[in-house]
């Protein structure tokens, strides 16, 4: 089987003939390629010549496309800091009143220089690969993350107790244009699998209920969205999700990319059959600072409780740190490969 084909059954719950494997790598790639986060952002041809020698030097089965985390942000006219060795990042809210909402300008991405760059260099990953490589190319935040951007997080975090609701649905529905033209834009790429992430809206942020409320409904959207594009979707949160997994599965997504921090046996419990778990292993604790023995270590832990479903792709539990040794990236990836 080819890297796409195992992916692709991952999602449709039919067997393999290996554990399919995509990293969220984009940071480890860039150091591998000798490029700062700098030079690594502002160079489509860079992006992809990165990805392809990580593909071709481990042999993993999908690329996950990153590039930022804030680049939706910035498109919405955020102000962004973009480090020389970091992914860029918001420097406050561009809302300071919900009286600015009326004078925000109609949404239009197409023509933000990262968005431009992030959608070519997946082009060009896709005219390498075709169909040899699952290429998921991700699309940013979802809209209650990106709606946290926009109003400023911490803004957001008392708006969402003393704002009249009409007001956070009105950021809501702006949001949910900018990450829908983000995912229109990327279909054109050709890609097999779209993506967000939509951390803020999770347990450790927010209660359940808020989730259930003001996310989900446009998790739902954007799934359908890009369905109808022809595109898997996969969505991402941060923190430990095991109280609202059950909502998660309802929104209707080919993939839940669920953070170490989640209880992976009552992930299983829910997930199994249903949905496809992308994850999870510790990035930073187990792939970055632990030892080959110990990522070996946890990762059988991982493919045995998995082992009894075929919807399952093996990834870390969210981005690695471009410190991960190569040692541990080659372990992890043996250790799936050699599974019994």
């Amino acid at each position: 089987m080819t890297g796409y084909e195992r992916i692709k059954a991952a999602i449709a719950g039919e067997p393999t003939d290996k554990i399919p494997i995509m990293l969220h790598n984009f940071m480890v790639v860039a150091r591998e390629a000798g490029l700062t986060m700098a030079q690594f952002r502002e160079n489509p041809r860079a992006i992809a010549d990165a990805f392809i020698r990580s593909v071709e030097k481990y042999e993993y089965d999908g690329v996950l496309v990153d590039i930022d985390t804030v680049t939706l942000a910035g498109a919405c006219g955020v102000e962004v800091d973009f480090p020389r060795d970091e992914p860029a990042r918001t420097r406050g809210g561009l809302l300071q009143s919900w009286e600015e909402l009326k004078t925000l300008p109609p949404v239009n991405i197409s023509g933000y220089k990262y968005v431009e760059i992030w959608c070519e260099a997946v082009r060009l990953i896709v005219d390498h690969f075709g169909n040899d490589i699952c290429i998921r190319g991700n699309c940013d935040q979802a809209p209650f993350s990106l709606a946290s951007m926009i109003r400023g997080m911490e803004n957001w975090m008392t708006d969402l107790y003393l704002t009249e609701e009409n007001l956070l649905f009105e950021l809501l529905d702006y949001s949910m244009e900018a990450t829908s033209q983000f995912i229109k834009l990327m279909s054109e790429t050709g890609c097999h699998m779209t993506s967000n992430g939509d951390s803020p809206a999770g347990p450790e942020m927010v209660p359940a209920d808020m989730f259930v409320k003001y996310s989900k409904p446009y998790i739902i959207k954007l799934a359908n969205l890009a369905h109808s594009l022809g595109m898997d979707y996969v969505i991402h949160i941060c923190g430990n999700t095991d109280i609202i997994i059950d909502q998660m599965i309802e929104t209707g997504a080919d993939g839940l990319e669920l953070d170490y921090k989640t209880d992976t046996q009552k992930s299983f419990d829910m997930m199994k059959d249903k949905v496809t778990m992308f994850g999870n292993i510790d990035p930073s604790g187990v792939l970055a600072l632990g030892s080959p023995e110990l990522v070996h270590e946890k990762t059988i832990e991982l493919l045995d409780i998995f082992s009894n479903t075929n919807y399952f792709v093996l990834n870390a539990g969210c981005a690695m740190p471009s410190s991960t040794p190569e040692e541990n990236i080659r372990m992890f990836i043996k250790t799936a490969r050699e599974y019994k």
